[in-house]
């Protein structure tokens, strides 16, 4: 029997530690020195690479966001190839499990794809200790509304029309709110079956605050992390939700886009043009955004806009989430080498290119380095 280790603060990032069958492993194979800094024996320059750190070594355990696994799995592995004795464990659980993980000490770092509300703030000081909470956003993509509807490949939607599917209003394909911005599209009379996430997920959590600011009228539910309608369809995790509208004609759901595969996809109503999803339309909304004003000094959240002309207004930012200070050295320099290669213009890349996600903007960056860098043994 499988038996499941609780992580603190306290505990050193060396030790052997079961996060269940969903845990993502990198082996790591030996090397005397895994850095690419400094000089070389002949007396070359060598440029230093972000994340590689002099003999870092050991293990890492954390988890969240199902969101991040593409780009999570993209960053481990960049990260183990500057650091080949370092093993990196993620376990994709979903964002709630992350934020409750991380707040009672089981991970030693996290991913959610909605900020720390003032109660898993004050769970994760109290885990973290005096030096308190990093947060800070590693990846950002755009949330699809994905369907499936044979010989379908896309469709245009406005914000109320997308609203009153996810709310049960609309109920076939062929309705006339679907049908009248979609003229040249043969829309058949097929039920619409909504999908949505059965566990507690930062993905509905931003896909209903985006409901609720664009179609207010019809969307009357609070934002959410647990989707507030009964009755529908639900499956756990972001795969989960693909897998179950891949298995049934006429049905819909919302999810991180680089996981929606051969599905069809909505273009949103913004103004008055239907904005497809793309990395480059979510980043767009995230640069013009402004961050969270009254958080501490190394947490770093965005107030996302959702009306601006020409951008894809369904935008996931997910976050990373450390402590400022660990308990030993190593485990601190294991958690800064890490999301410092993450934050990296190395690791941004390889994740766009695992995962479609938008990179970080480099004002973004020098706002959240600092944070990073920051992290020390206490």
């Amino acid at each position: 029997m499988e038996r499941h280790v609780k992580l603190s603060r306290f505990t050193r990032a060396g030790s052997a530690v079961a996060i269940g069958a969903l845990a993502l492993t990198l082996a790591a194979c030996g090397s005397d020195d895994p850095t690419v800094a400094g000089e070389s024996t002949d007396g070359a320059e060598t440029t230093e690479t972000d994340g590689a750190t002099t003999e870092l070594s050991g293990e890492l355990n954390g988890g969240g966001a199902s969101s991040q696994e593409s780009a999570m799995n993209a960053w481990r592995a960049g990260f183990q190839s500057l650091n080949p004795d370092v093993s990196v464990n993620y376990d994709p659980v979903g964002s709630g499990g992350g934020r409750t993980g991380f707040g009672d000490g089981t991970y030693t770092f996290a991913g959610s794809d909605a900020a720390l509300d003032e109660e898993e703030m004050a769970a994760a000081e109290a885990q973290c200790g005096e030096g308190g909470v990093i947060e800070f956003p590693g990846y950002v993509s755009p949330i699809a509304v994905a369907f499936n509807l044979p010989g379908v490949e896309t469709l245009n939607m406005s914000a109320d029309t997308i609203a009153s599917i996810f709310a049960g209003e609309i109920t076939t394909w062929n309705d006339e709110a679907i049908a009248a911005d979609n003229p040249d599209v043969e829309l058949p009379d097929t039920a619409i079956t909504v999908v949505h996430r059965s566990d507690e997920s930062g993905t509905t959590e931003n896909f209903a605050e985006y409901l609720a600011a664009a179609a207010p009228d019809t969307w009357t539910h609070e934002p959410d992390g647990v989707w507030p309608i009964q009755g529908q369809e639900s499956a756990q995790g972001t795969s989960g939700v693909i897998s179950a509208t891949q298995a049934g004609e006429g049905t819909i759901t919302y999810a991180d886009a680089s996981q929606v595969g051969g599905l069809g996809t909505v273009a949103v109503g913004v103004g008055e043009e239907f904005v497809p999803y793309s990395a480059e339309a979510a980043a767009e909304v995230v640069a013009q955004s402004p961050r969270v004003e009254g958080t501490s000094e190394y947490v770093y959240t965005i107030d996302l806009q959702r009306d601006i002309a020409g951008t894809y207004p369904i935008v996931l930012v997910s976050y990373q989430l450390a402590c400022a200070t660990y308990a030993d050295e190593n485990t601190a320099e294991l958690v800064k080498g890490f999301f410092s290669y993450v934050v990296s213009e190395e690791g941004q890349q390889a994740a766009s290119q695992a995962a479609g996600s938008a990179p970080l903007s480099d004002a973004i960056r020098d706002a959240i380095l600092p944070g990073i860098e920051s992290i020390s043994a206490g």
